[in-house]
């Protein structure tokens, strides 16, 4: 079953970085609030580069000078599966310690502007 992470990131903002394992890499977005625990609540999320697997492991402190610098901590972690996968709609079963259920992503101001929100 695939993977998922959500890192808490103290960069220049704090956000916290989805990811998400697909097709050998973590794809990711940016959420600059907290990921929604509750329906009702739709969040912000861009895209941003895919990372390698390993990263969903990492804790610690990116040093100053560096993309991305800032403190990293992980929030939430566990296994999903997709519902439904599209272009455009992804929509997934999270099973994590906070993100529970299923979730979607909705690109909604392409190329990666899309929409965070619990089903």
């Amino acid at each position: 079953m695939p993977i998922f992470v959500v890192q808490e990131h103290h960069a220049t903002h704090l956000h916290w970085d989805l990811r998400l394992s697909m097709s050998g890499v973590l794809k990711s977005w940016a959420v600059p609030k907290q990921p929604p625990l509750k329906k009702g609540i739709k969040r912000l999320a861009v895209q941003v580069s895919d990372h390698a697997l390993s990263y969903a492991k990492f804790q610690g402190t990116i040093p100053k000078g560096m993309y991305g610098a800032g403190k990293v901590k992980i929030w939430d972690k566990g296994t999903y599966e997709f519902v439904d996968k599209k272009k455009n709609k992804l929509i997934v079963n999270f099973k994590g310690k906070k993100l529970k259920g299923e979730y979607v992503l909705l690109l909604f101001r392409p190329p990666k502007g899309w929409l965070f929100f619990k089903k």
